[in-house]
Parts: C-alpha cells; sequence; structure tokens
C-alpha cells in the first residue's frame, strides 16, 4: 500500500507561491495532483499546506487536506523529511511505502513513477531519488582562499577529464520512502543507509528561478499547439 503526499508551502522566495502559477490555465498543483491520482499508485492524495487557498485548490482536485500546517514546519529551512514525518504522525499513516511529489513538478510523467516503484520495491530500498545526469567537471574545480587558490575536491586534481565519475542532481520532481525509513531520519541523516537513484530518461526541469517557469510555459504551450 503507498500513499502520495504533497507538500506546498505558500511562502516561496524565488516565486512567489509557486505552486499556484499557472501553465495553459491550470495551476501546477492541480496538475500534479490529476498525475497523482491518475497514476492509480495511492490509496489517498493528501496535501499538506500552510495556506487556505492552496488547501481549497487541491480538494477540489481530488486531494485530502486533512489539516494546515504550522508556521513551524513552513518556513524556508524546513527539511521536507520533517513535513512528510508531521503528515505520517497526524493522521496515523499505515501504507508500507510514503511517495512525496513535488507541486511544481508536472514534467513528471506516470511511466517514471510506475518505474521507480518497481526498482525501488526491487532492490528493497529505504529511499529513492530520481535524478538526473549533470556535467562532472566542476569536480576539479577551484575554490579561493584568502589570495590563493585550492583544489575544491583535492582527490580529483590529477583525474583525466573523462576518468572523471559521473554526477547525478537531485531532480527535484518526487521521492520514495518506506514508512520505516522515512520515519528514522533526522538531521543528523537526512536520508536512509538504503537510498538508491532512479535516472529520468526524459527532459526534466526543475522550476525554481522564474526563468524556469518561462521555460516550462514554453514547452507546454508548443505541446498544446502541437494538439490543435
Amino acid at each position: 500500500m503507498s500513499i502520495c503526499i504533497i507538500p506546498a508551502r505558500k511562502g516561496s522566495t524565488r516565486i512567489k507561491n509557486k505552486s499556484i502559477k499557472k501553465i495553459n490555465n491550470t495551476y501546477l498543483i492541480s496538475s500534479v495532483i490529476k498525475l497523482a491520482i491518475k497514476s492509480k499508485l495511492f490509496t489517498k492524495v493528501v496535501v499538506t499546506t500552510d495556506c487556505k487557498k492552496i488547501a481549497k485548490i487541491a480538494k477540489n482536485n481530488g486531494a485530502e487536506v486533512p489539516f494546515l500546517r504550522s508556521k513551524k514546519l513552513s518556513d524556508n529551512y524546513t527539511p521536507t523529511y520533517a513535513v512528510l514525518i508531521d503528515v505520517i504522525k497526524k493522521i496515523k499513516i499505515k501504507d508500507q511505502y510514503i511517495f512525496c511529489i513535488y507541486p511544481t513538478s508536472i514534467m513528471t510523467k506516470i511511466i517514471d513513477l510506475k518505474s521507480a516503484f518497481k526498482l525501488f520495491k526491487r532492490r528493497k530500498a529505504d529511499f529513492l531519488c530520481p535524478v538526473t545526469k549533470t556535467n562532472n567537471f566542476f569536480l576539479r574545480s577551484f575554490i579561493k582562499k584568502g589570495k590563493y587558490i585550492s583544489y575544491l575536491l583535492p582527490k580529483y586534481k590529477l583525474y583525466r577529464t573523462q576518468d572523471l565519475p559521473n554526477v547525478y542532481l537531485d531532480s527535484g520532481s518526487f521521492y520514495i520512502y518506506t514508512r520505516k525509513g522515512i520515519l528514522s531520519l533526522n538531521k543528523k541523516s537526512p536520508i536512509p543507509t538504503k537510498s538508491i537513484y532512479y535516472l529520468l530518461k526524459n527532459r526534466f526541469i526543475d522550476i525554481n528561478y522564474p526563468k524556469d517557469l518561462k521555460i516550462v510555459k514554453n514547452i507546454f504551450k508548443k505541446k498544446s499547439l502541437l494538439k490543435l
């Protein structure tokens, strides 16, 4: 049994109220809720928010909002795992698997949710993070120390570029946890020991800045035009 939790606070320093920005006249969070429901992976879809407007939109799209999140867990420094644990404990979730899908991850595909879940169960992991491959040149980058520079990671200073290890970035799309795995987390241990990744094959843009939102809007605008 699995449950989906969507964290959607109203505060956002880089894009104000980004969860309820619209693309093709639809709120971002509305698209994500519909995606989660359509996947048929979850016993329920729960939104945790500190905003009455977001709560209303979420309920209108088929999600549950059992309570409004406290201010203490709605600032810029609260880790996602703390928000998820709050939901699990308050509504006494017993589901074995906990999905967290971010409200702006409208480029997520159902096939990725299902494929990642299959991998997660097959590998018997406690945490899965979807990732994208990125440039590994930074492993040989420098940092400034006073008047001088030194290697950021001395371990790689003599590596040829082609010998550097592959580097991956958190896609900022969704996570999968076991209930046991997420309840074990704290500041000293922010991810479980048995953590794996799922490489996203499709293009993905994490919406963090206005330019990201503009790019995604253009992508969906082109998709809409192609359907006409």
